[in-house]
């Protein structure tokens, strides 16, 4: 998933508040209808307010996209970098990394949703090139932890490595579809859930 770029400056000057207002709810329209097929008419209905005032705040839709994607994965990347020079063992990295997905899962559900439907292409725009960065300093991260585990006899020493990391990432990331904001689980109940079922099935048996 990602590396920092930080949002684009405001063509308004609407409050912090409202703006992040908006961007909230432009990511619901984008999460729910796909990019392609939300216009700014879309998300100024359902913000309540004409398309023309829209422009006041956002000179695009692309720029709302660009600065929902990048605050979500600067905040991701704020968790997991913590988490990477914590010096913790491989078993402990990957459970804080887990916790930490579910947590950003928690806080930006909508944009999580996005860039699973949506970076794909999108990384191969210059603006958005920071996608597939990112998802390179991700891929390296979780696979070196996993690497680190197994070379520690942490991790049973057959681990498939690479299918072990996919089926990690997908098993957690998929969450969005169905996560609720104040469900009746935590974002740190379902990790201790979750953890509970992954490594139970790959650390090393006593």
């Amino acid at each position: 998933m990602p590396q920092n770029k930080p949002p684009k400056k405001p063509t308004g000057t609407a409050s912090p508040d409202r703006r992040r207002e908006l961007l909230d709810t432009a990511a619901r329209v984008f999460a729910a209808q796909g990019y392609n097929a939300t216009t700014v008419r879309k998300i100024a209905d359902e913000a309540g307010m004409l398309a023309g005032s829209l422009y006041y705040h956002f000179d695009s839709k692309e720029s709302m996209l660009d600065e929902i994607l990048s605050t979500f994965l600067g905040e991701l990347w704020e968790g997991y970098n913590a988490v990477l020079a914590a010096g913790l063992g491989p078993r402990e990295t990957i459970e804080a990394l887990v916790t930490e997905s579910f947590r950003e899962i928690d806080r930006h559900r909508d944009a999580v949703a996005i860039y699973q439907r949506e970076s794909r292409h999108l990384a191969l725009q210059p603006r958005f090139g920071y996608l597939a960065d990112s998802q390179e300093k991700f891929e390296k991260a979780w696979l070196g932890t996993l690497e680190r585990g197994v070379a520690d006899r942490v991790f049973r020493a057959d681990l498939d490595i690479r299918l072990t990391y996919r089926f990690v990432r997908d098993t957690v990331w998929v969450a969005a579809s169905w996560y609720r904001p104040q469900g009746r689980h935590s974002p740190e109940e379902i990790a201790r859930q979750y953890l509970s079922m992954v490594l139970d099935g790959i650390a090393v048996r006593d």
